[in-house]
């Protein structure tokens, strides 16, 4: 399946270029030229310089830090192309911000993952590309078709690849048990889970632990890591509880406040994320291992515009070909 450079674009804004120019160099495609920058006052700036006139048009901006600036790249750009008559726009969002306020957890609390949807359709875009969605109802919040990927495939390609013995699957909570059991099967691991509650945003203690762990090696898998206190807490439990060794892994790599010294001290031998977020170079850790996820989003872009099926995609990840 070939992608025609003048039918399809794919453009990028300021949060994670290298991101889109891995895709697009996967599709074989230049990245559209268009000048991001903002004005004296800080606003957002756009300007489209090549034409998109009857184009299938790609916008790779997740919508991490800055997370405000991001998102109004993403919907500026968005207007953008819509006004200069692109055919149809989808916002590739690699990394949803606003995700974790999906509900109201007390009274007079926003919705903001809702409204954050709102603003991308009424911007304009046409279908949205995501990957590991906090919630996957979020979907749902959207009146335009939602592809939802999964970085799984390529987290436990490397850990297959690996052939760790004794290897046990933690889920960090009951919410991640279904994602955890999958990647457990996929590797023949044993299943384990943690209980924890939240005394305050950015904190988890672990109160029990449901399976066998003592003796095991331990990955923990997530969809993000944020501050690090759900990983580092479960990692403490897990090696009092008699782990032998602990791997942590997600798609989404935060890392916000004291994620990086409470990773620096925790008793983890490896943390693996992908390039969804980029991680800056003062952040890389030894510990820390970037896997990219820019030809599973270039092939999820060519199925779109070929209207080929996405889900079949999955098996051609799981067979590790």
């Amino acid at each position: 399946m070939q992608v025609d450079s003048k039918e399809v674009k794919i453009f990028t804004g300021n949060a994670n270029p290298r991101l889109a120019e891995n895709i697009a160099d996967y599709l074989n495609l230049p990245l559209g030229k268009a000048l991001v920058t903002t004005f004296n006052n800080g606003e957002v700036r756009i300007k489209l310089e090549e034409s998109v006139r009857g184009c299938d048009v790609f916008v790779v901006q997740p919508t991490s830090r800055p997370v405000n600036h991001s998102l109004m790249e993403l919907l500026v750009m968005t207007d953008a192309l819509k006004r200069a008559s692109a055919r149809h726009i989808t916002a590739v969002i690699p990394y949803y911000g606003y995700a974790r306020q999906d509900r109201k957890a007390t009274g007079r609390e926003p919705i903001t993952a809702k409204l954050v949807a709102n603003l991308i359709t009424v911007a304009g875009a046409d279908r949205i590309l995501t990957m590991d969605l906090h919630s996957s109802q979020i979907q749902g919040f959207f009146d335009i078709n939602v592809d939802h990927l999964t970085a799984m495939p390529v987290l436990v390609d490397y850990f297959s690849k690996k052939s760790i013995p004794d290897l046990c699957v933690v889920s960090p909570d009951v919410g991640r048990v279904k994602l955890s059991r999958t990647m457990a099967e996929r590797l023949g691991a044993s299943l384990a889970i943690l209980v924890k509650r939240r005394p305050q945003p950015g904190e988890a203690e672990v109160s029990e632990i449901i399976g066998q762990v003592a003796g095991k090696n331990c990955i923990m898998a997530d969809d993000m890591i944020d501050t690090a206190g759900t990983l580092v807490s479960g990692a403490q439990a897990l090696v009092d509880c008699g782990a032998k060794s602990i791997y942590t892994c997600a798609t989404h790599a935060v890392l916000s406040g004291p994620a990086m010294e409470r990773l620096k001290k925790a008793s983890i031998k490896e943390v693996l994320v992908t390039d969804t977020i980029p991680v800056p170079p003062e952040m890389m850790l030894d510990k820390i291992k970037v896997l990219t996820v820019a030809p599973m989003l270039g092939e999820a872009i060519r199925r779109i515009y070929k209207n080929v099926s996405i889900s079949e995609m999955f098996g051609f990840y799981w067979s590790g070909t």
